[in-house]
């Protein structure tokens, strides 16, 4: 039932050591290397073991793996070992002796073995063969969890029940080929342990680190364990339209929270409007995992508002992934060789040098699995220099590759990357990219042909609710596709003209902004640019017309204020002068809306006129004085544009009109609830107010006096009218603790080549 032959024997002998203490209750002294005298593993003691005698005495436990499909188990590949029992015997140092394999043992070879094995002076003899193992894998979820590779080993529709397994093939039928190659590191064990604490599990490193394969694990561990309803979302507004407060072990996994390969500011202010939200689905039992690149992180951070989610601040759930030990790195460089693309010869050529390539600084997951595709691999020299090149030079190398694919597959990618990613199939050609398709020398036809010929190396056919798309393998992909596009002007005038607008928003900036990651438009394209910003009037992220218009709306503001150079933002002035009017009366929620940034963008290139200036501090002022937005007496919010006697001017007001009438405004936000919004979340915006009016007159008693007395009474009010909610029931993955690793002198990489035989 499962592929136990493609483990290798150093992860056979750790399963061994699993299946024994999870499934026979033994904890063994240590596993030892290939100059072992007969003993992979031993302990001595009582073995008490379910409807058979109680065993005690000194054990010895002998791993027997072969690399070879279907091999049974002969008496010749035991020679050897019944020599180093008898010898064992003979001291005294073996009374029992445990034969695991996972070779075919039928029940004539195993009285065979055992006869053989008595016959040396054993007292007693316990064999458990390959059916043994793979049933002990398929009836326990728990020591699924703690080999998850055999997730990828085994057919997940005899693994899992029905439902289970069409939630699971949902998500992650198109990785499994990923799972099977699997390692269990100390960033997984972390993070089951703050899905069991905390229900919630942020997962950052740079690219290619392994974060998504450790969500992938524990979104099938939940799935396993306790039957869980996984949704795969990529955007946060989506978690809240999903959740069901009636399915209490619902699973979300949101790969790139916060950007793909860029920092998207939308998706982070889309976050800040449901994290309210979050806290009362966590404590129903759903658990979110989300995922980020660290520099994406980092820049995230400043935007997030971590006071409406307290978990972000929490360093037990932010777990940074890329932190390898080098045993882990083997074995994932082994996993991928073992069960990569790479013939029988690659592998003995590259064999002696796999521990250096392990052992370099600059190794990731993504080394690995280059390095077992022969896509990758086809002009490199196997020699010590070349191969630390490779690790090396990952990023410079992987552009190499794709600058090298023929036409067809040059188009195949710029399509995928033109769709954001996510190429729906069968395609469907919008008439700007059939002419993309045209200036780069291919046609639909043949980017059909080369996407098959691609599947699996740099691009995969993904399904999901019903859907089948393209996608880049892995998001590395994508960034070096970028990185050609900006080294040909031609390229990137391809680009813009076949992508849609809402998409160049979110991949483009117009001048160098120092934005990571992003493709720089120059100069010359500008007026490509400004005809495609023209055409953004709708977002297709909505289906309401009134959401559409103002998604799109706030995806073209969002863009001028991040992304564009003082000289882009110039031209389009000169094209849209209706611009500054809309930002000089942002509306409320200033630390979100796009308009206070565009303003602040402005005013520090000096494209902002004074009037404009004087009616944007006008207008935030007012808020400010109401109660209705206090965002403007913080620091770091839009104090830049007033000047010193405006600012004073603004705090004297609050002083003297807004706080002796704290408790109206409080009051006022009371009753003007809508019903559909949960106490908790509408009230947020007014604590946050109130936090800025503390920060700012922290130095007047009387004043903190009286602002944490309506702090009080906000949440007084929110505990009084929000309901009672039951607690999920409690659902654990179970605690994953590292396992003994074997004390060897062989390397992992022994085997690597091996075809049959027993080790």
């Amino acid at each position: 039932m499962f592929d136990l032959h493609s483990l290798g024997w150093s992860s056979f002998q750790q399963l061994c050591l699993t299946i024994t203490r999870e499934i026979l209750g033994q904890t063994v002294e240590s596993f030892l290397d290939s100059n072992d005298g007969g003993m992979d593993g031993a302990f001595a003691g009582e073995w008490k073991t379910s409807g058979r005698e109680k065993l005690s005495g000194s054990f010895v436990i002998q791993c027997k793996f072969t690399s070879k499909i279907n091999y049974a188990l002969k008496i010749s590949d035991l020679s050897d070992e019944v020599e180093k029992a008898k010898k064992l015997a003979a001291q005294g140092l073996c009374n029992s002796y445990v034969l695991m394999t996972n070779a075919g043992l039928s029940g004539t070879a195993a009285v065979k073995i055992k006869t053989l094995f008595k016959a040396a002076g054993i007292k007693q003899v316990a064999t458990f063969g390959s059916t043994w193992i793979s049933q002990q894998i398929l009836e326990n979820k728990r020591l699924r969890m703690l080999v998850p590779r055999v997730y990828g080993l085994g057919d997940l529709s005899q693994i899992l029940d029905e439902r289970a397994y069409v939630q699971a093939r949902t998500i992650l039928e198109s990785m499994r080929e990923d799972l099977a190659k699997v390692v269990v590191t100390d960033a997984y064990r972390r993070a089951v342990d703050a899905i069991n604490k905390h229900s919630f599990v942020l997962l950052i490193g740079e690219a290619a680190a392994g974060k998504t394969t450790i969500a992938s694990l524990l979104a099938m561990a939940a799935i396993d364990q306790w039957n869980a309803s996984p949704l795969k979302l990529d955007d946060p507004g989506k978690v809240a339209e999903h959740w069901n407060p009636g399915e209490p072990s619902q699973f979300f996994w949101l790969d790139d929270a916060f950007g793909v390969t860029q920092y998207e500011d939308f998706l982070v202010h889309r976050w800040n409007h449901i994290l309210p939200q979050v806290r009362p689905m966590l404590r129903k039992g759903a658990k979110i995992v989300m995922t980020s690149r660290d520099y994406i992180y980092n820049r995230a951070r400043k935007d997030l508002k971590e006071s409406a989610l307290p978990l972000l601040k929490e360093s037990q759930v932010v777990i940074d992934v890329h932190d390898l030990s080098t045993d882990e790195k083997r074995q994932i460089l082994y996993n991928h060789l073992k069960l990569g693309k790479q013939p029988q010869s690659f592998r003995t050529e590259i064999k002696p040098y796999l521990e250096g390539v392990a052992n370099h600084q600059r190794f990731i997951p993504e080394t690995a699995r280059r390095l077992a595709d022969p896509l990758f691999t086809k002009d490199l020299f196997i020699y010590e220099y070349y191969l630390n090149q490779f690790v090396e030079k990952r990023e410079q190398l992987l552009q190499e590759v794709l600058q090298g694919l023929d036409a067809d597959s040059k188009a195949a990618l710029a399509l995928i990357y033109m769709r954001k990613g996510r190429l729906e199939s069968p395609i469907e050609m919008r008439p700007s990219e059939t002419q993309a398709l045209e200036r780069l020398g291919s046609d639909l036809g043949g980017c059909v042909t080369a996407l098959e010929a691609l599947k699996s190396s740099l691009v995969l056919l993904s399904h999901q609710s019903d859907e089948s798309f393209w996608q880049f393998k892995h998001p590395t992909i994508a960034d070096a596709y970028a990185a050609i596009l900006v080294q040909s002007s031609e390229h990137l005038g391809i680009f813009i003209q076949g992508s849609t607008p809402d998409q160049l928003v979110e991949q483009v900036t117009c001048g160098d902004v120092e934005i990571e990651k992003a493709i720089v438009v120059p100069k010359p394209l500008y007026p490509q640019m400004l005809a495609k910003l023209s055409e953004l009037s709708n977002s297709k992220l909505y289906k309401s017309a009134w959401l559409s218009s103002f998604g799109a709306k706030w995806d073209r503001l969002g863009f001028l204020a991040r992304r564009c150079s003082k000289e882009f933002l110039s031209a389009y002035l000169h094209h849209n002068p209706g611009l500054l009017d809309q930002v000089s009366e942002p509306g409320l929620f200033l630390d979100t809306v796009p308009e206070v940034r565009l303003a602040k963008r402005l005013y520090e290139f000096g494209l902002l006129p004074e009037e404009n200036r004087k009616k944007f501090v006008e207008t935030v002022s007012s808020y400010a004085v109401k109660g209705e937005d206090a965002d403007a007496l913080d620091d770091d919010g839009v104090r830049s544009l007033f000047t010193n006697d405006e600012f004073e001017e603004l705090v004297e007001r609050v002083r003297a009109e807004l706080l002796p009438r704290l408790g109206d405004v409080r009051r006022r936000w009371q009753s003007e609830r809508p019903p559909f919004q949960s106490p908790e979340e509408y009230m947020q915006q007014l604590l946050e107010s109130f936090d800025s009016l503390k920060n700012r007159f922290g130095d007047d008693p009387s004043a903190v006096e009286l602002i944490d007395r309506e702090v009080r009474l906000t949440n007084d009010w929110i505990g009084e009218n929000t309901p009672e909610e039951p607690e999920g029931s409690s659902r654990k993955l179970g605690k994953v603790e590292a396992t003994e690793k074997p004390q060897s002198t062989r390397s992992i990489f022994d085997d690597i080549d091996a075809n049959e035989g027993c080790v």
